[in-house]
């Protein structure tokens, strides 16, 4: 049995090291390269592939054993905007939205049409990321024996830049201009359609799923002079400005609601275990190294 009681930490204190002392470092060097590292790769596979199951496709012809789960919105602002959203995967299959009209106070009531679904690209990509971490992992398996500190630490930064790719998909929304909202397909998946005034929005802020209204009218020419178009953000405030087929529009309202989506958390929860990981093992190699770069005068 190995030497394993020295903490790694005492191992660069050992300048004087004798050619026994460095025989064991070795040794001890060649069983983290060749056990301990496919032990956390194998970690490593294992929670990624429960990420991995949190996002599932439907198979062709049995997209029913993708379970369907529904999340109410609540809003608190006098109930202007409520709903229930019907999430399978990366897929809103349904909306079922009632927003109150900030002119009339009136409720209307929205639904997606019986064919459409809305596909959240956040969830998608995040998904493509954790396969390419996957797959990066299961091209090195129990048999393959790593030589160097430096190829694991590649394979490392290589599983970590796919990770905190996915990691960031869900925590950093796509920015969007006001004109690009207005524009989008979204606003044609509703019945009946999404009044001209009105425009919608949909994405993922860590774990939960949000709903963004818009009220908007057209600016008067003698308020014009003042025309000041937005850029491109997350979310827009009351008094945001675009311009869109030759008129000019302003925000006079905002309502965002929003549901935490469990699953979602977990796979958060995944990402941050397995960086851990990545970096604990880099941590490792990086203690040996410091001893094997160290020179004596």
């Amino acid at each position: 049995m190995l030497n394993q009681q020295r903490s790694l930490s005492e191992i660069p204190k050992m300048s004087g090291a004798s050619q026994a002392e460095r025989a064991v470092l070795e040794e001890e060097f060649n069983w983290l390269l060749k056990e301990e590292v496919h032990a956390v790769l194998k970690q490593l596979q294992d929670i990624l592939k429960e990420a991995s199951r949190r996002f599932s496709m439907p198979t062709p012809g049995l997209e029913s054993q993708l379970k369907q789960e529904n999340y109410i919105l609540g809003s608190s602002a006098m109930d202007q905007v409520k709903g229930v959203l019907t999430l399978q995967g990366e897929a809103l299959t349904q909306a079922d939205i009632n927003l109150k009209s900030a002119k009339s106070n009136q409720v209307m009531h929205f639904i997606f049409r019986e064919e459409k679904q809305w596909k959240l690209q956040q969830i998608q990509d995040a998904r493509n990321h954790v396969n390419q971490a996957l797959h990066l992992l299961s091209s090195r398996d129990d048999s393959y024996h790593f030589k160097t500190g430096s190829e694991v630490n590649k394979l490392m930064d290589a599983v970590m830049l796919q990770l905190t790719r996915a990691r960031n998909r869900l925590t950093t929304p796509a920015s969007m201009t006001l004109p690009e909202l207005a524009t989008s397909d979204l606003m044609k998946m509703f019945s009946p359609p999404m009044p001209g005034d009105m425009m919608v929005n949909f994405y993922i802020n860590l774990s939960k799923l949000c709903l963004t209204v818009y009220h908007i009218h057209v600016m008067q020419p003698n308020t014009t002079k003042n025309f000041r178009p937005s850029g491109s953000s997350v979310l827009h405030n009351p008094g945001a400005m675009f311009e869109l087929n030759n008129a000019k529009f302003e925000v006079s309202h905002v309502h965002k609601v929003e549901c935490v989506v469990p699953w979602l958390n977990d796979t958060l929860v995944f990402f941050t275990i397995s960086l851990q990981l990545c970096q604990q093992l880099k941590d490792k190699i990086a203690v040996f190294s410091s001893f094997w770069n160290y020179r004596p005068f």
